[in-house]
């Protein structure tokens, strides 16, 4: 068995308190590839519900690695949620804001340090109704140019029959199923001689999203819808 990375006090008792809600809320199945043992990763994953981080913090500490995440920077001002996030390495997004490529940096800095860092690109919920992940930011597609780390689609289905924000749901009852799907890392080596501009970003996050499309694809057994005409959010 591999070595687990350590992640300190606070994430030893974030892990005691997410384990057994995550095990109420739903059975965890995990299928594919590996996240490495150690050094540097960076995990890019579909998100259609709320529910998403949580799962995927307990995915990704089972895999025995400390998953660091993008999430607003409004959560750091939520009593002892923002202590329990700054305590873990976890990375704010300042979108709109004049500290908005601080978020990219610190992301930048945590797999420099060998860290494994969780982003979702579409940087929101999915917009798709039926959950597929179509339109993304390009801060995936930044990060992925900018390092020579395993770059590891994974994706996730189930969550969104738990909880559906947009339709107002909440159903815990019966207990779910959430599937995890892990992917090859991507080879992004045909990009990486290209000068990184807006043509080179949107191509390498249309990629990211078609290959998270085939995988959920294939963990639902149906068939993606493909992307929009620009696959790019605002």
């Amino acid at each position: 068995m591999k070595r687990r990375e350590r992640g300190g006090f606070w994430v030893g008792l974030t892990a005691t308190i997410l384990y057994p809600v995550t095990w109420l809320l739903a059975r965890r199945r995990t299928a594919g590839g590996t996240i490495p043992a150690e050094g540097p990763a960076l995990l890019i994953m579909n998100h259609p519900s709320h529910l998403d981080p949580v799962l995927d913090a307990v995915f990704v500490h089972q895999q025995r690695r400390v998953p660091r995440f993008f999430a607003k920077h409004s959560l750091w001002r939520v009593l002892v949620v923002g202590s329990v996030f700054r305590a873990t390495g976890q990375i704010p997004v300042y979108r709109g804001t004049s500290a908005a490529g601080d978020s990219l940096r610190a992301g930048d800095a945590a797999l420099e340090e060998g860290k494994v860092v969780v982003i979702y690109p579409e940087g929101t919920l999915t917009h798709d109704e039926d959950g597929w992940p179509v339109l993304g930011r390009t801060g995936a597609a930044r990060l992925a140019l900018a390092h020579d780390v395993p770059i590891i689609p994974v994706v996730r289905w189930g969550t969104k029959a738990i909880l559906d924000a947009p339709r107002k749901r909440f159903r815990p009852l019966p207990r779910k199923t959430v599937d995890f799907l892990i992917g090859e890392p991507l080879d992004l080596s045909a990009f990486r001689s290209r000068p990184v501009d807006r043509e080179l970003l949107q191509e390498v996050t249309d990629l990211i999203l078609l290959r998270l499309q085939e995988l959920l694809g294939t963990l639902r057994g149906e068939t993606p819808p493909g992307l929009p005409q620009s696959g790019q959010a605002a």
